[in-house]
C-alpha cells in the first residue's frame, strides 16, 4: 500500500464490501412491483406508512408515535428545533457527537457537558447540576457504543436517568443509531422501552445497518410530540424520500436487515479488535476503552501530543483522524476519535503505524 493511498479513520460509514448491494437491488425491484403508486407519490410528512408501521412494531409502540425522516441527523434537527429556544439549558455527554454540539450552539442553547465514565454519563455529576438549579429541556444521550467514545450506558444508569427525568421534568433524547451493531456483550433494553412517564424520545437510523446512502432515520416519542414535529416537517419538505423508505421497508420485511446486521457486526468486531491490537503495538502510551459495538474508538494519547499538529502530520503521511477537540466545548487536545467502520483489516495496522510515525516526528 502506497503512502498516497489515504487510510481514513475519519468517517463513521461502513465500507462498500460489507454493504448488501445485491439485497438492496432486489428490495428496490420488489418495492416498485409491490407499491409503485405509494413509492412514487409525495406521501405525507410522517414517512412511508408501511415502514412507519414496521418501526412501530419493532419498538412496541403505535404508528402515531413514529415519524420517518431523511436520516437520523434530520430526526435530531427536528427534535432540537422543536424544543430549543435561545438560552435554554440542555445536557449533553462529554464528549459528544460534534454535530450535536454544533446544532445546539447554532440554536443558542446553553450547553452543559456532563462527564462520560466507562459505563456512561456521570449520573451524580448530572444530579449536582440539577440540584444547583439547572433546568434542562432535555438530556441528549447516545446510549450504545457512543459517538465518539464507544461507551455503553449501563442498565443501572438508564434507570437512574429515567428517575432524574421524572423528578426534574426534562426529556431524555435517546439518540441510538448504533444499537444493532453489537459484537460483544448482551443487548440492554432501550430507555424508550423502560419509560413509563412519556419522557423519552428515541431516534435511530438505517444508515449503520443498511447503508448511508438511503438516508432513512426516525423518531419515536409521545404521539402529541410526534404530531407537532410532523406539522413542521410538512412545512419543510411535504414528505421525506418515499423511494428510499419503500426500499428499506422491503429490505426489512424480507429479513435481509437481520443478515445485513450480522455481516456488519462481524466485520466491525474484527476491525475493532485489530485496531486495539495495533494501537497497543505501535502507540504504547495510548489509552482507550474497547467498544462492545458501533463504529468508534476514542484514544487518549500522551499529554505532550497536540492533535491539531497530529492531524496535519497524519494527513501528510496519508492517514486521516478526527480531533478530540471537535467533540468537546473544552479539552480533548490529546485525544482522537478513530472510526474503524470504513477501513478494511489490512489497512488498519498500516494506518496506526502512520499515526505512530506522525507522533514520533512531532515529538522529535
Amino acid at each position: 500500500m502506497t503512502a498516497e493511498q489515504l487510510i481514513s479513520f475519519a468517517r463513521g460509514a461502513p465500507s462498500l464490501d460489507i454493504i448488501d448491494v445485491a439485497g438492496l437491488k432486489a428490495a428496490a425491484a420488489r418495492a416498485f412491483d409491490a407499491d409503485p403508486a405509494g413509492m412514487t407519490a409525495y406521501g405525507t410528512s410522517v414517512g412511508y406508512l408501511p415502514l412507519r408501521k414496521w418501526i412501530a412494531d419493532k419498538h412496541g409502540v403505535s404508528p402515531d408515535q413514529v415519524i420517518v425522516t431523511n436520516g437520523s441527523l434530520q430526526a435530531d434537527a427536528f427534535f432540537f428545533n422543536h424544543l430549543v429556544k435561545p438560552g435554554d439549558d440542555v445536557i449533553v455527554e462529554k464528549p459528544t457527537y460534534d454535530r450535536t454540539l454544533l446544532s445546539l450552539q447554532n440554536l443558542d442553547g446553553k450547553v452543559h457537558q456532563v462527564t462520560l465514565e466507562s459505563d456512561g454519563i456521570d449520573v451524580e455529576e448530572l444530579r449536582g447540576l440539577l440540584k444547583s438549579g439547572v433546568r434542562p429541556k432535555f438530556a441528549h444521550i447516545i446510549p450504545n457504543y457512543q459517538n465518539p467514545a464507544g461507551i455503553t450506558l449501563s442498565l443501572e444508569k438508564r434507570r437512574a436517568l429515567l428517575e432524574l427525568a421524572a423528578e426534574y421534568e426534562f426529556l431524555i433524547f435517546e439518540d441510538d443509531p448504533y444499537v444493532d451493531i453489537r459484537f460483544r456483550g448482551e443487548a440492554l433494553p432501550s430507555m424508550l422501552s423502560m419509560d413509563t412517564n412519556s419522557l423519552v424520545v428515541h431516534a435511530s437510523s438505517f444508515t449503520k445497518t443498511v447503508c448511508p446512502g438511503v438516508r432513512v432515520g426516525y423518531l419515536v416519542g409521545p404521539a402529541a410530540f410526534i404530531d407537532a414535529v410532523a406539522k413542521k416537517a410538512t412545512n419543510l419538505y411535504i414528505s421525506p424520500g418515499m423511494v428510499s423508505e419503500a426500499i428499506v421497508h422491503q429490505f426489512c420485511v424480507s429479513g435481509d436487515i437481520d443478515r445485513s446486521v450480522q455481516t456488519v457486526s462481524a466485520a466491525l468486531g474484527e476491525r475493532a479488535r485489530v485496531l486495539a491490537e495495533s494501537l497497543r503495538k505501535h502507540i504504547p502510551g495510548a489509552t482507550f476503552t474497547e467498544p462492545d459495538g458501533g463504529y468508534f474508538l476514542w484514544v487518549d494519547l500522551p499529554d505532550d501530543v497536540d492533535v491539531d499538529k497530529l492531524f496535519l502530520a497524519g494527513m501528510k503521511k496519508g492517514v486521516a483522524i478526527v480531533k478530540g477537540t471537535d467533540f468537546l466545548l473544552e479539552g480533548g487536545q490529546s485525544s482522537v476519535r478513530l472510526a474503524f467502520s470504513a477501513v478494511t483489516v489490512d489497512q488498519i495496522d498500516e494506518g496506526v503505524r502512520r499515526i505512530a510515525e506522525a507522533i514520533a516526528e512531532l515529538k522529535a
